[in-house]
């Protein structure tokens, strides 16, 4: 009743401002019943038995069921039953919802919070809200074996529900990350999982990602890689020169072979191998970054070399040269930006 007497009507407030779809102009939508419709999404709801509910603020003209939404964001067209009003947690049918209503409308397929939706004829996009970037990151560990498909299934419903949460998977260490805008936010979203979706989880700190390279160049690393098994054997020898390289460089290889000691054929192989050795350094199993291999000469035989031989031998040559280069560890470097009033 509050709301009724004291705050302004839409015919008060004014037209809204957005963004005109077909020119990209600045366009305004009056909050008249007969205008063309629009509104915009400002909050998702999930629910484990009915799905999606789309929280909308009619911006302008009228919004009936049975019918179809152009959302302007995804550029695709929604087609919808039933409109409600939420009361509580009961949803109540409406014929109709105009200017300045809060309805809701379940189940659409790519419609998320921030979306515009509005008269395909009359495509208009309005603005939403800066969302806050996370600042507080877990890892999730699930508390039941098994659970992991299910906690991410309940984590993308709840990102529809809240997206100022982030998920993600780190490609090091393989944990599932959670961040959030603070220790409740955190809470709130971890306890949200075991009462919606019946998954429960622990909160750990994140394991670091920590890098290796190396701090001196070797040069004339050798390896043969020799086996006979009564049969065809395996024999491959490698010859390469280890060096560091600066900071954020990555790796890096150069094929520098003179003659035919190993065919050329085989050099695939060889970078194989080193990709494959980079995954893993000598000191704690962390990726080894910030390095160039020169392989500049080799070994072969005409029988008993292959692909796979050279593969072989090149993982433990690398694996070798960075022992002999004094390998360290890296510790990443984070940005921090810190703001203060004037």
């Amino acid at each position: 009743d509050l709301i009724v007497q004291f705050l302004p009507s839409p015919d008060e407030r004014g037209g809204v401002s957005g963004t005109d779809s077909k020119s990209g102009a600045e366009t305004e939508r009056d909050p008249f019943a007969d205008a063309p419709v629009s509104g915009l999404v400002f909050k998702t709801l999930t629910d484990p038995y009915t799905g999606r509910l789309s929280i909308i603020r009619v911006y302008s003209g009228t919004l009936k069921p049975d019918s179809m939404l152009y959302n302007s964001n995804k550029e695709k067209t929604e087609r919808y039953s039933q409109i409600f009003a939420l009361e509580g947690k009961t949803q109540k049918p409406l014929e109709e919802a105009g200017p300045g209503e809060i309805v809701a409308i379940a189940k659409l397929k790519e419609t998320t919070t921030g979306d515009t939706l509005c008269d395909p004829a009359n495509a208009v996009t309005y603005p939403f809200v800066d969302l806050p970037r996370p600042v507080l990151t877990y890892a999730l560990k699930p508390r039941s074996r098994g659970d992991e498909e299910k906690i991410t299934q309940s984590l993308a419903r709840l990102q529809e529900e809240d997206p100022t949460i982030d998920v993600r998977r780190d490609q090091q260490t393989k944990e599932l990350l959670l961040s959030g805008n603070g220790q409740i936010h955190i809470d709130v979203t971890v306890e949200k999982m075991a009462r919606k979706f019946g998954v429960q989880v622990d909160l750990a700190i994140p394991r670091i990602p920590y890098h290796e390279t190396i701090k001196i160049s070797k040069k004339a690393v050798i390896y043969r890689h020799k086996k006979q098994t009564g049969g065809a054997g395996q024999f491959a020898e490698v010859h390469f020169d280890i060096s560091p390289l600066p900071r954020g460089k990555g790796f890096e290889f150069e094929e520098a072979l003179v003659g035919m000691n190993v065919p050329r054929n085989f050099v695939p192989g060889v970078e194989k191998g080193l990709k494959e050795a980079t995954g893993s350094g000598p000191l704690a199993g962390y990726p080894v970054v910030d390095v160039k291999v020169r392989f500049y000469d080799g070994k072969s035989h005409e029988v008993d070399s292959s692909e796979i031989a050279f593969k072989i031998a090149s993982i433990n040559c690398f694996k070798k040269g960075v022992l002999e280069a004094r390998p360290t560890l890296l510790e990443p470097i984070v940005k921090l930006t810190v703001t203060v009033p004037d």
